[in-house]
C-alpha cells in the first residue's frame, strides 16, 4: 500500500470512528440495550411530564414510549414510583483530586448527586490542565468539562490564594490553554472575593476576558464573588460581565475581610447593576458550596428580578461536609422550599446548564438520539429542614434524593439512602 492510500485509508478510518455507529431503524426483533420502567418522566427540554418507559440503545435513547414491553429490553430498571430526569448536570464542582486540594472524584459523587455531567469549575490553571484532561478525565465516567482558572496554577495552592501575586494571571497562557481545548473548556474562572486577590481590583477579571476574547472562540467567564473587597468593586464586577458570562455564588451572603456585605444585596436592597447584568443576559449560577448560599440574600433578589439561572453545588472535600450539604438534588430542594416548582428546579440543572456548555440540544434532554444519561430520584414528601451556608433555616415539604444514574445506557454508582434530618 502507498503512503498515499495508506494516509487516506487511516484518514477515513479515524472519520468513521469519530462519526459513531451507524444507526439504524429498530426491527421488530431488536431489542434495547436498557429499558426504564414505569418511572414518572420529567424533562423540561420537551415539556413532557407523565409515565414513561425509555429505550436506550446504543448508548442513546431510542424511544420515550407509554409501554415498552418487558420482553424487548436485555436489561430492566424498575423506576415505578419514582422521578425521571434526564442526567443532571453540575455546572460549578471541584473534581480535581491529587492536581486540587479540594477536589473530589467525579464517580464518586454520582451516589449523592445524581449527576451524570459535572463542570470543574477552575481546579486547573493552564500549567496542569493536560494533567487534569490525562489523569483525571480520560479515567472518568461522568463527563467533564471545565472553566480554565486564570491563574496558572488553578487550586492547586488552595488554601493559599491564587491571586494575591497578580503575576500568576497570565493572560497569553491563559488563551493558549484555551485556544488548544475548545472542545473541553467552557471559559476562565476566576475568583474575585478579597481574600483571594487582595488588593488587585478589577485586574483579575479583566485578564479573564482579555484571555476569553484572544482565544479565537466564544468563551465565558465564570466569576466567583463573596466578600469582595469594597461595595464599589462589586458594581464594577457586575458592570464588566457580558452576555453569557456566569455569575457564581450569586446568592452569596459571605463578608469582605472586614467584615462588611459586598455582595449583590447590600442594606437590605438589589443593586441596580445586579438587574442590569441579569437583563443584559449574564448568568445567574447558585453554587451553593460551604460559604456562598444566602436565603436573606435569595428572598431579596429574586423578587427583585435576579432569579437563578441554574443549580448547581460547588461541591468539594469541605463543602460536602458543612451544614447546608451542597449536593444538588438537595439544592434543588432548597429552591422548592423557595416556591419554585419541580419542573423550574430541573430544568436549572438539566436543560439550563447544559445550554451554557454549548452541550444542548443532546445534554440535559431525552429527547430521540440523545446521550442515555439519565438520573432516578425519590421525591420523599414531607415536613425538612433546609440550611443555607449562614446557618438560617427555611422549612419545605419536599426532598429529592438519588435513587440511580444512567450514563450512556450504562447504569451507574449505586442507591443513596442515607436519611438526614436537617438539609
Amino acid at each position: 500500500m502507498s503512503a498515499l492510500s495508506r494516509r487516506c485509508f487511516l484518514a477515513g478510518t479515524a472519520a468513521a470512528a469519530l462519526s459513531g455507529p451507524a444507526m439504524a431503524a429498530m426491527g421488530p426483533n431488536d431489542k434495547f440495550d436498557l429499558v426504564i420502567k414505569g418511572g414518572d418522566v420529567l424533562d423540561p427540554s420537551q415539556s413532557l411530564r407523565g409515565r414513561r418507559d425509555i429505550g436506550i440503545r446504543w448508548g442513546v435513547v431510542e424511544a420515550v414510549e407509554a409501554d415498552i414491553p418487558a420482553a424487548r429490553a436485555l436489561k430492566t430498571i424498575d423506576a415505578s414510583g419514582k422521578l425521571v430526569t434526564p442526567g443532571l448536570v453540575d455546572l460549578h464542582c471541584h473534581v480535581y483530586p491529587y492536581g486540587s486540594a479540594i477536589g473530589i472524584p467525579a464517580d464518586e459523587l454520582v451516589q449523592f448527586q445524581g449527576t451524570t455531567t459535572v463542570v470543574s469549575a477552575g481546579d486547573a490553571g493552564v500549567n496542569n490542565l493536560a494533567a487534569l484532561r490525562r489523569f483525571i478525565v480520560a479515567q472518568t465516567r461522568a463527563r467533564m468539562y471545565a472553566f480554565l482558572h486564570i491563574a496558572n496554577n488553578g487550586l492547586s495552592a488552595f488554601p493559599v490564594a491564587e491571586l494575591y501575586n497578580i503575576d500568576n494571571a497570565q493572560v497569553e497562557a491563559c488563551a493558549m490553554g484555551l485556544a488548544e481545548n475548545p472542545d473541553f473548556l467552557i471559559g476562565v474562572k476566576v475568583r474575585m472575593s478579597e481574600n483571594v486577590i487582595f488588593k488587585h481590583g478589577i485586574e483579575p477579571l479583566k485578564r479573564g476576558i482579555q484571555a476569553c476574547e484572544m482565544c479565537g472562540w466564544p468563551a465565558r467567564m465564570m466569576v466567583h464573588i463573596g466578600g469582595v473587597e469594597t461595595p464599589q468593586l462589586m458594581t464594577d464586577i457586575l458592570n464588566l460581565l457580558r452576555p453569557g458570562d456566569v455569575l457564581t455564588h450569586c446568592y452569596s451572603g459571605a463578608p469582605n475581610m472586614a467584615g462588611a456585605f459586598t455582595n449583590i444585596v447590600q442594606d437590605g436592597k438589589l443593586l441596580p447593576a445586579a438587574l442590569a447584568a441579569k437583563q443584559r443576559g449574564v448568568i445567574f449560577d447558585v453554587g451553593h458550596g460551604g460559604g456562598s448560599f444566602d436565603f436573606t440574600v435569595a428572598e431579596v433578589a429574586i423578587p427583585a428580578g435576579c432569579a437563578p439561572d441554574t443549580l448547581s453545588s460547588d461541591i468539594h472535600v469541605f463543602s460536602g461536609n458543612s451544614p447546608g450539604l451542597p449536593y444538588l438534588p438537595n439544592v434543588m430542594g432548597k429552591f422548592m422550599a423557595m416556591g419554585f416548582s419541580l419542573e423550574q428546579v430541573v430544568a436549572m440543572a438539566t436543560i439550563a446548564p447544559a445550554r451554557i456548555i454549548n452541550r444542548a440540544p443532546k445534554i440535559g434532554t431525552l429527547q430521540i438520539g440523545a446521550p442515555g444519561d439519565v438520573t432516578i430520584l425519590d421525591v420523599v414528601e414531607g415536613p425538612v429542614t433546609f440550611v443555607d451556608t449562614r446557618n438560617n433555616r427555611r422549612e419545605g415539604k419536599v426532598q429529592l434524593r438519588p435513587v440511580q444514574a444512567v450514563l450512556n445506557g450504562v447504569p451507574f454508582g449505586r442507591p443513596y439512602q442515607a436519611p438526614f434530618a436537617v438539609r
